[in-house]
């Protein structure tokens, strides 16, 4: 009786150990939706959980150019910033943004972990015969129903509809790689390096989301600092993840916003930095600066982004004058005047002509 009984107890135990082995193998961590995605709709849910091809192109680049602890540097090109704007000697936009890597201070060896992205064909070749690290972006990668692709090859002008389009398709791939376990900088191509960024990013694990501004108000934490997308630095984690999935959401009730517009009111109208307990770091314009508001210090500036501006030439000629500021600062001469200099104290920065009259003018 009691053999009869042992025999039943270890069948059971065998039965819920079968069990438990194919539900184990049957679970899709791809597919829990217990806390990423509650009150997502399901188009976030299945954007959000698709799981990965094992021998993608995207996950090759992207382990070609990250650190060890899984860190990359991302621009997105299309044609028009490899193309000169004007004919002669004009370098293109990206041109300019790869030689401040090789004048700046600290930021050849970052070159290694950058990584290009090309939306159309022509992008891609110019990156490749420069030997960096490319990704073609193609419109098959895109399931919002945007096109892409070579659609986005022509300058895109400022707050036009095809430029908000196709910053919303950079937002898509930035939350692929958020989703693949990268942290990155994404920085714009009109953003120069003058010196390595890491030097001025905090190295708090706890930080999210440190986010450049185009005015600083003196407040690191301060939600009120109008932000700009063009550099951050961002990790990996179900909190970012969320964000980058609500932001990208928005995109079909945000008709004539840029995406950055569409962050800053969920920042500053929507709360969604304390709802999602996001640790947020607002960078200082002393540090990382642009046309919007130049650094005061020459000697701490890393960053200079010819924001508050409209067209790639106008940023061409601006990005030149601030790339021949730098070399005469390295030289010990005043920007402006071209001469010796007693100290930094008297450097300053060249008008941004170009750039000024541009975006003065009517949209």
């Amino acid at each position: 009786m009691d053999h009869s009984k042992n025999n039943i107890k270890n069948l059971a135990i065998l039965s819920l150990i079968i069990a438990t082995i194919l539900l184990l193998c049957s679970w899709d961590p791809f597919n829990d939706k217990s806390s990423l995605l509650q009150n997502h709709s399901s188009e976030s849910a299945g954007l959000l959980l698709r799981p990965f091809p094992q021998n993608d192109e995207l996950r090759t680049a992207l382990e070609n150019a990250s650190t060890p602890n899984k860190t990359v540097v991302l621009t997105v090109i299309n044609k028009a910033y490899v193309d000169p704007p004007v004919t002669g000697d004009s370098p293109s936009m990206f041109d300019l943004f790869l030689e401040a890597f090789w004048a700046g201070e600290g930021t050849r060896p970052l070159v290694e972990h950058l990584l290009v992205v090309a939306v159309d064909e022509t992008a891609h070749e110019r990156c490749v015969f420069r030997r960096l690290n490319c990704y073609r972006l193609r419109a098959e990668d895109d399931d919002s129903g945007s096109g892409g692709g070579d659609d986005f090859a022509g300058e895109k002008i400022y707050m036009s509809d095809e430029f908000i389009e196709m910053m919303w398709w950079r937002t898509r791939f930035l939350l692929d790689v958020l989703r693949r376990g990268y942290d990155f900088i994404f920085t714009d191509t009109d953003v120069l390096w003058l010196r390595n960024p890491f030097t001025r990013l905090s190295t708090n694990q706890t930080l999210d989301l440190q986010i450049s501004t185009d005015t600083f108000n003196g407040n690191s934490t301060s939600e009120d600092n109008p932000i700009n997308t063009g550099f951050y630095f961002i990790r990996s984690n179900e909190k970012t993840v969320t964000l980058f999935q609500r932001w990208y959401d928005m995109r079909t009730n945000s008709t004539g916003l840029k995406e950055q517009d569409v962050l800053q009111n969920m920042i500053r109208d929507k709360g969604v930095i304390g709802e999602l307990g996001l640790n947020v770091r607002f960078l200082n314009t002393l540090y990382f600066s642009g046309f919007c508001k130049d650094s005061r210090d020459v000697e701490v500036v890393a960053t200079v982004h010819a924001n508050c501006c409209r067209s790639i030439r106008a940023k061409v000629a601006d990005l030149k004058r601030v790339l021949r500021d730098w070399k005469r600062f390295k030289n010990g001469e005043n920007a402006d005047f071209g001469g010796p200099r007693d100290s930094t104290r008297n450097f300053s920065w060249s008008k941004h002509i170009s750039c000024i009259n541009s975006w003065h003018k009517k949209f």
